[in-house]
């Protein structure tokens, strides 16, 4: 088989030709698909063995001190040979990777062969077609992932683990100076838990990635613009802890790290950086100075890593399998990306030439990775199950009186509930707007003064428990609407929620719980544009089809401002999960029926998305979300066609049908009209006559499961299938 290797006194690099390991017990034998470069730890050891003998010894102060010892203890010219034969020999590279077992030692039944699995350790997941792997240094990848992403396993849990070592609380506010490899994932995984996260790094480029990845700002550590933001953020009294992910020799991120740290705080060093700790800043702060060891508890003890013996869970609950296993899940579930941290893929028999292009720095990468023979490994084909509509006998909602005024009662009053759904209902006849809730006073007032609303409240409860309410709007940030509609429902309530109306896969199983738990299935999620009269009306001028379709749509969404919430992924989901259920429901709209797989693709560094979406009658829908178009072109701009016909919307201000004879709508004002006031017509109707709802429950689940299966695919790079629950 073939290994990369490198020769330290020379600073040779090549990949050798080399006997195939045994699979001893205790362990499996992996045939490598993937495996990662780290442009930190493993470029600082190519430079390293670049240089000359005073510049290694400079480098390796640590070595220097063992080498004195060994010439106190065994002489000069005992020490010089043994020195220079370990010198003089081939050394291996890497330590994370994946890859297929191949063959299975005794004692294992954890795994079996043809399992995939991601692999760690300096000495077990090199850059080698061939591994053996002892127990506790692999763990299953899950269904879904690519193996092309769990080869970050390793890295992962070396950031993992230094987020741990920081103990960090939901609404803290963390540093993490160093936005290279694991710096980025340390933002992530941060950012995942609930933390607001500055970051500090001279490239502009990882910033605007780091800021893109769920950072609430980042600039270089020289400049003026990372105090600033860390001053915003916590009202001056600097952060709860620093992360030190920078390398080199400057002392500049331990000074940084005590300046931004608030009184007692703690600084959590992961890298390989100078570590002069200024005595008086860091004694005046009291500051605590964490160590994180690598990948976890358990490393560098032969008895955990060679002879597979465990650390009870019950003493030690975060061990290096653990995390590793932990990291591969976050990836899985979306909770994790590292697909925009791949700069480069190579073939492993050109590994020596990557090596030197990323060392004289003509490959700029944040990570690069080794694609093997074997690489056309793919990841179990992922899928997302649609959880079924149960509902149990319940009396069907009343109707009320004509003469009686529907009760409205609005939970949230931000911008879109204020200028898109407000102004709609506030002089609509029959409908009186009962009461406004919201978690601050004063935003309460204002809608109430704007809007005549009855009563302003910061009461969830006093609203879901007044009998005299008929529905309740949810309007508010995206990670509550799950879970104030639930609310809703079981207070027997009839519920209009902004979308999306879940985040997560849990978060929908709450949903449909509730339903089934009060009989109560009254629930319209704001899909507004399957009753824009534009869009309707060329619909029915389309008339049937007989075959299948072809759909495109395109979404000119542009760039979000600096600080929006959208960009806080870790908490609101990503910018897809929010709206992305627009687009998905009018195309099932449009195509009549719910999708049956979702595959996405998204270009690496980039937050363009294209997505297919593929129907029963095989028809498909794609949709290109994308931000990086000019503003001043259409936002919304769909083609479908099926039997000779084609229908064609503009951007909602005009329309066109093509077939037998041409239709072509009249052009509207610059007012697009994207069937807001006909969505909550049809809403208040359904209120009133207790007649259906305007979208059926398994509508809504269905686009909803669509849209969550997105990140999946983008996760897992492969196709999700929708499985409907029975």
């Amino acid at each position: 088989m073939k290994q990369v290797v490198q020769n330290y006194k020379s600073g040779e690099l090549s990949v050798l030709d080399v006997p195939v390991p045994g699979c001893k017990p205790g362990g499996v034998l992996v045939r490598s698909a993937f495996s990662l470069i780290s442009t930190g730890t493993e470029m600082m050891k190519v430079s390293e063995a670049g240089m000359s003998m005073v510049g290694k010894a400079r480098s390796r102060p640590d070595q220097v001190a063992k080498v004195m010892q060994s010439v106190a203890t065994n002489g000069l010219p005992a020490t010089y040979r043994k020195v220079m034969g370990k010198l003089d020999s081939y050394t291996p590279l890497g330590y994370s990777l994946c890859g297929v077992v191949e063959q299975v030692g005794a004692g294992i039944d954890d795994v079996k062969v043809g399992d995939l699995v991601a692999c760690a350790g300096n000495e077990h997941a090199l850059h080698a077609e061939l591994n053996w792997v002892p127990r506790n240094l692999y763990a299953q990848v899950p269904d879904g992932l690519a193996p092309q992403h769990a080869a970050f396993g390793t890295v992962g849990s070396i950031a993992l683990q230094g987020v741990r070592q920081g103990e960090p609380q939901l609404g803290e506010v963390a540093l993490v100076i160093g936005l290279g490899l694991i710096g980025q994932l340390v933002v992530q995984l941060l950012a995942a838990s609930g933390v607001h996260v500055v970051g500090a790094d001279p490239d502009p480029v990882r910033c605007e990635l780091a800021e893109r990845l769920g950072a609430v700002a980042c600039g270089d550590p020289a400049s003026a613009a990372v105090e600033t933001a860390v001053a915003e953020l916590t009202g001056g009294h600097g952060v709860d802890q620093v992360y030190l992910a920078a390398g080199g020799g400057s002392n500049q991120p331990v000074e940084l790290a005590a300046h931004l740290s608030r009184d007692r705080g703690r600084v959590v060093d992961i890298g390989k950086c100078r570590l002069d700790l200024p005595w008086n800043a860091y004694y005046e702060k009291e500051l605590d100075v964490r160590f994180s060891r690598s990948y976890g508890p358990g490393r560098y003890d032969p008895e955990y890593e060679l002879e597979g013996r465990d650390y009870p869970i019950g003493y030690v609950r975060w061990t290096e399998r653990r995390n590793l296993a932990c990291f591969l899940d976050l990836m899985a579930r979306g909770r994790v990306d590292v697909g925009p941290l791949v700069s480069h893929v190579a073939d492993f028999e050109d590994a020596v030439e990557t090596y030197r292009r990323l060392k004289d720095g003509e490959l700029k990468a944040v990570t690069a990775l080794f694609r093997y023979p074997s690489a056309e490994v793919e990841a179990p084909a992922p899928k997302l199950e649609v959880p079924a509509v149960r509902r149990p006998a319940a009396q069907a909602a009343p109707a009320r009186s004509s003469k009686s005024p529907v009760r409205l009662a609005f939970v949230g009053a931000g911008n879109y509930a204020t200028s898109m759904l407000l102004p709609h209902l506030a002089q609509r006849e029959g409908v009186a707007l009962s009461t406004v809730v919201t978690t601050t006073a004063l935003s309460a007032a204002n809608a109430q003064r704007k809007f005549g609303f009855a009563q302003a409240t910061t009461d969830l409860d006093a609203v879901l428990g007044d009998e005299s309410i008929d529905a309740v709007f949810v309007v508010t940030r995206h990670s509550s609407h799950a879970d104030l509609t639930r609310k809703a429902l079981l207070a027997g309530k009839t519920v209009f929620v902004e979308k999306p109306l879940a985040l997560t896969e849990d978060e929908l199983a709450g949903v449909l719980a509730a339903v089934e738990e009060s009989g109560n299935d009254r629930l319209q999620v704001g899909f507004n544009r399957r009753f824009a009269p534009l869009l309707r009306e060329a619909k029915n001028r389309l008339g049937a089809r007989t075959g299948p379709a072809s759909l495109r749509y395109l979404v000119n969404a542009g760039r979000l401002q600096h600080g929006s919430w959208y960009l806080q992924q870790g908490t609101e989901g990503s910018r897809f999960e929010g709206e992305g259920g627009h687009f998905i429901d009018t195309a099932s709209w449009l195509l009549g029926a719910d999708p049956v797989a979702v595959y996405a693709v998204a270009p690496s560094g980039n937050e363009d998305l294209q997505v297919v979406l593929r129907y029963p009658d095989g028809s498909t829908a794609t949709i290109s979300y994308v931000t990086s178009g000019a503003p001043a072109f259409p936002k919304e701009t769909l083609d479908l066609l099926a039997d000779g016909k084609v229908l064609k919307l503009d951007d909602f201000v005009r329309a066109s049908v093509y077939g037998r004879k041409r239709w072509v709508s009249s052009r509207l004002p610059k007012a697009r009209d994207k069937g807001q006031s006909n969505e909550l017509a049809s809403f208040i109707k359904a209120v009133r006559t207790g007649g259906p709802m305007p979208v059926p429950l398994e509508s809504l689940v269905a686009t909803t499961a669509a849209t969550l299966a997105v990140q999946a695919s983008l996760a897992g790079g492969a196709p999700v299938t929708l499985a409907r629950s029975l």
